[in-house]
């Protein structure tokens, strides 16, 4: 399955889920979220959707939760005090690896369809 996709998508495919292993670690740090936490698996369906869903567009899915997830994560408050205070380092690390691992799967979502679409092209 993973070698089918272009190498942007991979890379996608790989943020999407360390950014929700950034979740993980946040949740074990004692982070407050919710019992069912929505950004979980709003990445871990968008990471499974680019990885078995043989769609050229999909990626732009992807591009749309992670980018949801990137704002909300700087609208929220909280997301931005453990950004800036690592008095509480899992928290502080979890978040980091989270915000930062949605901004590289969305960049590199973009690149995946620029790719796809010059491939279509060329054939």
């Amino acid at each position: 399955m993973f070698s089918r996709l272009s190498r942007p998508a991979r890379t996608q495919v790989t943020a999407l889920i360390v950014a929700a292993a950034g979740i993980v670690v946040q949740i074990i740090a004692g982070v407050n979220y919710p019992a069912v936490p929505p950004g979980l698996i709003i990445l871990l369906v968008a990471a499974a959707l680019v990885l078995f869903v043989p769609w050229r567009w999909v990626s732009l899915i992807a591009v749309f939760a992670s980018g949801f997830l990137l704002i909300g994560g700087f609208a929220n408050a909280d997301s931005r005090s453990h950004l800036t205070h690592p008095g509480h380092p899992g928290a502080f690390v979890g978040t980091w690896i989270e915000i930062a691992a949605m901004a590289v799967a969305a960049v590199a979502g973009i690149t995946a369809l620029i790719v796809g679409n010059r491939r279509l092209a060329r054939a």
